[in-house]
C-alpha cells in the first residue's frame, strides 16, 4: 500500500512540474510571438480573459502575432498547481512587461491557466489574467 502511494505522490509531482514547465514555455513562445507553438498548446475552444475583453483563440493568436499586445516578459514570483484527474489549474503571480497598442506597460496579476490533458498532450483551455496589488498572495 505504501509504495502505490509513494507511486501516485510522484507522479503529481512529476505531472505539476510538467505543468509549471508548459507554463513557462507558454509565457516564452508568447515573448517570441511563437504563434505556431502556441496555436498547438492553445485548444480550439479557448478563451483569453484580458484587461479589455475576453476572446477566443484565433484573436489572441493575432493580436501575439501583429504584436497588438507583445508579452516581452513576464516574471513569475509564484506558483500553485491542482490535478483533477486529467485537468490541471495553473495559478502564477507575475509582473508582465509588455507592450500594448504601443504603449510600455509593467503589471501585476494572477493568472489562471486551465489545462485538459489530451493523449500525451496538454492543451489551454483558459488563460485569465487577474490585476492584482503586488502584495497578493496565492493561497497554497
Amino acid at each position: 500500500m505504501f509504495n502505490a502511494n509513494f507511486s501516485v505522490a510522484q507522479n503529481a509531482g512529476a505531472t505539476e512540474q510538467q505543468i509549471i514547465k508548459l507554463s513557462k514555455d507558454k509565457w516564452q513562445w508568447m515573448a517570441d510571438k511563437n504563434v505556431d507553438k502556441l496555436a498547438q498548446l492553445f485548444d480550439d475552444k479557448s478563451k483569453f480573459v484580458h484587461m479589455s475583453g475576453t476572446w477566443k483563440k484565433d484573436e489572441e493568436l493575432e493580436i501575439i502575432k501583429t504584436g497588438s499586445i507583445w508579452y516581452k516578459k513576464a516574471d513569475v514570483h509564484d506558483v500553485a498547481v491542482e490535478l483533477f484527474d486529467d485537468n490541471a489549474i495553473i495559478w502564477s503571480r507575475i509582473t508582465l512587461s509588455a507592450m500594448v497598442r504601443g504603449n510600455e506597460a509593467n503589471t501585476e496579476f494572477t493568472v489562471t491557466e486551465v489545462y485538459k490533458k489530451e493523449g500525451n498532450d496538454w492543451k489551454m483551455l483558459a488563460l485569465t489574467f487577474s490585476s492584482v496589488r503586488d502584495t497578493h498572495v496565492i493561497k497554497h
